[in-house]
């Protein structure tokens, strides 16, 4: 993509693409919970469309071999929220705050609106970019194609236990797994979760930093059971 006039930002040069409208950067930045109009969201559901398409493409392209389902599930994997959390980490990616922006934002609410700006950003420099598809397909070449060339199969129950533990549940006659959350410690900015995950008469617990870390967890311990 051709730099603009403008030095680029940090976040520019770590995302790859130097804005021609700096306005479309900052609208991928402000989330509605900020108080501020433009917002974020209609380029966020902009960029996911793009996002999957860009990833279904390095996939099919990168493993000829692989059915539907397949690849479906490796570019969930790459699509989720928590890796679109991850890479805003990774980009230092940082939201316009607004009148309504929260003192202390919850972490759940911080890794959604984090992930969305991410998807909104790539939709920014889609339509920066004259609305070309290459540009961006190279941003999330870069972020994702080498670990979709080193993707094997399967990967995805290691890291998406929950669903695979519903889907290892139905195909063998058992009933949906059942998550009850036993604990939750510790201070508010450092909350400490216990859950249990039952399916038939078989349970297992695991302890998390997030209700989500510890259901997933949980039925990883599960699914080691079920599978040894």
């Amino acid at each position: 993509m051709k730099p603009g006039n403008a030095a680029p930002s940090p976040i520019e040069r770590a995302f790859g693409h130097t804005f021609r409208d700096r306005e479309l950067l900052k609208t991928a930045l402000t989330p509605p919970s900020a108080g501020l109009h433009p917002h974020n969201q209609r380029l966020e559901f902009l960029g996911d469309a793009v996002l999957q398409l860009c990833a279904s493409t390095l996939i099919f392209r990168a493993h000829p071999d692989w059915d539907e389902g397949a690849m479906s599930k490796l570019r969930g994997m790459l699509v989720c929220t928590d890796a679109l959390h991850q890479w805003a980490l990774d980009l230092g990616l940082e939201l316009e705050r607004g009148p309504r922006s929260p003192k202390t934002a919850s972490e759940r609410g911080q890794r959604k609106a984090k992930a969305d700006a991410v998807e909104a950003l790539l939709a920014a420099a889609f339509l920066d970019g004259g609305q070309e598809l290459a540009g961006v397909q190279e941003i999330v070449s870069r972020r994702h194609l080498k670990a979709i060339k080193e993707a094997r199969l399967g990967i995805w129950e290691e890291r998406d236990a929950k669903t695979t533990l519903q889907e290892w549940a139905a195909l063998h006659g058992l009933p949906a797994p059942a998550y009850e959350l036993l604990e939750r410690s510790g201070p508010d900015h450092m909350p400490v979760f216990r859950v249990q995950v039952k399916v038939g008469e078989r349970a297992a617990e695991a302890t998390a930093g997030t209700l989500k870390r510890a259901q997933s967890g949980a039925a990883h311990a599960l699914l080691a059971e079920f599978k040894p």
